[in-house]
């Protein structure tokens, strides 16, 4: 009802121009045909609604459309040419707002308010209005479905399915409806309403089963962008090998990120800057965040963010932190970050706006966000990205010790299906110092292809001339990571 009270008082408010965004439109129109009845008696606006398909028709009272009014320039005449008022709901429109026949007969229309108040709805996805239609304009944001709204459509859905199948009653397990209406936060009414129906018309229950899935369409009705990538099933991360204080500090955090009321009054953690040599396991710290949180975990790649048109990039990653915040409670992993946020030395004037747009979100953000970005090179990035209070810690991973190398020879042999009594898996640890557990792996894998070229069995000998054979990257950088481990050292927390 406020919705519909905020609305009414721009359509009283003799602005010519009302522009709409949205993609809930036949929600838009049963308030403006509910505004429309509602005031027969008080300065009654006939009501029509207009597309390039059907040309104009009355909606306000049944009657035909008038198919010779369809093409834009037409509609626009008869409209300029009424000596009536009336409110005229043009839908998808914005194509045609870049004809300047169009824009010169809107501006007729809005500079003749006074005489005959005609008034303009624009409704689509996006508008962007010509500049000198802007002061003639007002713009209605259509909110989102509330949390007690959320409830009544799934409970309208429920009771359709009842109707549909007599005798019967949706069952539902508690836990699952109440995550279920928090799942489906920040969808439009009739994307809400298909969602939960995908979840009760399948069996005729609401159950934990159902979530994955309801997140899963969720995430794409959202990512029409497609700069973030999405994962459900993130449970398997939290058993990861090694990043034992990692896992501790995300593990004291967990019941205050994911809201539990005996922590209320402690603030929410905002996210960790993971910092390291290539390979070692930055990604999968990431992951395994989610993991121990919980929670999903989105990935947000800045390589398809960045477009040649003006604007367009930060539009993007608005979009994409949007996404984020309705996907929420969730971790967002921001795979090296100094390649999409350039530091000193590399700014463009995009650059500097997509990092001001992240910034700004950071600082504002009211969802259950988890920042968790990656970097390989500390100097790339801005001081002001990681000052204290943007992130709650920088941590830094380090090559892996003996014990870690072992664990990390252990796992991929295991993997492939071998039996760990026939390696002589400490000789190899130590024979792989300097190794990230990338280059253990790779060491494997080329033993693999030996042992199957020759016809043998993988024994530690193939593993052992393959990782002699190999000169890792701490060796062949080695002034580099010398440097990375000075800066890190005092300034960081290390994992392990």
């Amino acid at each position: 009802m406020d919705r519909r009270h905020d609305l009414e008082v721009i359509l009283r408010s003799r602005t010519p121009i009302v522009i709409i965004e949205t993609r809930d439109e036949a929600r838009i129109l049963e308030m403006l045909q509910s505004i429309a009845i509602g005031g027969i008696n008080d300065n009654y606006m006939p009501l029509f609604r207009w597309t390039v398909t059907d040309g104009l028709q009355r909606i306000d009272i049944a009657l035909e459309p008038q198919p010779l009014n369809s093409e834009p320039g037409d509609v626009l005449k008869h409209i300029r040419a009424v000596s009536k008022p009336g409110i005229y709901v043009l839908l998808d429109f914005h194509p045609f707002l870049a004809d300047p026949v169009h824009v010169r007969l809107i501006k007729d229309i809005c500079i003749r308010y006074k005489d005959v108040p005609r008034q303009l709805v624009l409704i689509s996805h996006t508008v962007k209005l010509p500049v000198e239609l802007d002061s003639f304009s007002a713009r209605f944001d259509m909110a989102l479905p509330t949390k007690r709204e959320r409830r009544q459509i799934i409970q309208g859905v429920a009771d359709e399915w009842a109707r549909d199948n007599p005798g019967a009653k949706v069952q539902a397990d508690s836990k699952a409806y109440e995550m279920l209406i928090r799942n489906l936060a920040g969808l439009t009414y009739n994307d809400t309403a298909q969602l939960a129906r995908n979840a009760i018309f399948v069996d005729g229950a609401i159950t934990r089963s159902d979530l994955p899935g309801v997140m899963q369409a969720k995430y794409e009705l959202l990512n029409r962008g497609g700069a973030l990538q999405f994962e459900y099933d993130t449970a398997r991360f939290s058993d990861v090998g090694g990043l034992t204080r990692l896992k501790e500090w995300l593990s004291r955090r967990r019941s205050v990120f994911r809201g539990d009321d005996s922590v209320a009054h402690l603030d929410a953690p905002k996210g960790i800057l993971l910092l390291g040599i290539q390979g070692c396991g930055k990604s999968l710290a990431a992951k395994a965040t989610a993991g121990i949180f919980g929670v999903p975990l989105l990935r947000l790649d800045f390589g398809t963010i960045y477009d040649k048109y003006h604007g367009e990039t930060e539009r993007k990653l608005r979009e994409s932190l949007n996404t984020a915040d309705v996907m929420s409670p969730c971790v967002l992993w921001i795979d090296e970050i100094e390649k999409g946020i350039a530091g000193r030395g590399g700014e463009t004037g995009t650059t500097q706006r997509v990092l001001g747009t992240f910034l700004t979100w950071m600082a504002e953000r009211q969802s259950q966000v988890f920042v968790v970005a990656t970097a390989n090179d500390i100097s790339a990035l801005p001081p002001e990205l990681v000052r204290k209070g943007r992130f709650d810690e920088i941590f830094f991973i380090d090559l892996p010790d003996s014990t870690s190398r072992a664990s990390i020879l252990a796992i991929h042999l295991t993997r492939r299906d071998q039996r760990l009594g026939d390696f002589d898996v400490e000789a190899l640890a130590d024979a792989m110092q300097g190794f990230s557990g990338a280059e253990i792996e790779q060491a494997v894998v080329a033993a693999f292809y030996a042992a199957h070229a020759q016809k043998e069995a993988l024994a530690t000998e193939h593993i052992l001339i393959e990782a002699q054979q190999t000169r890792p990257l701490s060796i062949v950088m080695q002034e580099q990571i010398h440097g990375l481990r000075l800066w890190a050292e005092g300034r960081t927390v290390p994992c392990d």
